[in-house]
């Protein structure tokens, strides 16, 4: 039920040219957190930890695939998709966090790994990290890495927090 125990996080290279070097963080991060939900079953997944906070490892999988659908798929590539779990501009935002429950654990936890393969191929696709998004001008591919890298940094904190919460597991 958790993200692939065969999911092997990469020390990236200190010498590594920058659109290599963004790649390999993002990769990194998101291996953290597939980490992070290893060896839990849904009702660890969809635990939320800090009540009355609706934060879960769960949620923070639906939250961050809902992240790399809207940043490379909606806004770099200009995909016309639908949100996962509800527009977060409309009335009751964020139910990526609020609807996290363990019957849906394994479709979330595919929507999170499909949508990541999705966002690989997006930046494969991509001429170079100057090449502008066709969902919005203002944005380069630059950006749109370094802002998931940000995104999966400041969550991955979270799921530290978590999981200890949890069954006590620390580590990087």
């Amino acid at each position: 039920m958790s993200p692939d125990a065969t999911v092997e996080r990469v020390e990236p290279p200190r010498d590594a040219d920058e659109r290599t070097s963004l790649e390999i963080w993002l990769e990194f991060h998101r291996a953290t957190l597939a980490m992070k939900c290893r060896g839990l079953g849904p009702e660890q997944l969809a635990r939320r930890a800090v009540p009355p906070s609706e934060l879960s490892l769960l949620g923070l999988l639906r939250h961050l695939a809902e992240l790399e659908r809207h940043y490379f798929r909606r806004m770099f590539a200009g995909e016309d998709v639908a949100w996962l779990y509800g527009d977060p501009r409309g009335r009751g935002a964020w139910h990526d966090f609020s609807g996290a429950g363990p019957a849906g654990a394994a479709a979330d936890l595919d929507a999170w790994r499909a949508e990541c393969t999705r966002s690989r191929q997006v930046v494969a696709a991509a001429p170079s990290l100057e090449a502008h998004a066709a969902g919005d001008p203002s944005v380069t591919l630059r950006w749109t890495m370094v802002k998931m890298i940000q995104e999966y940094a400041r969550h991955n904190g979270h799921a530290d927090l978590l999981r200890e919460c949890i069954d006590g597991a620390v580590g990087e």
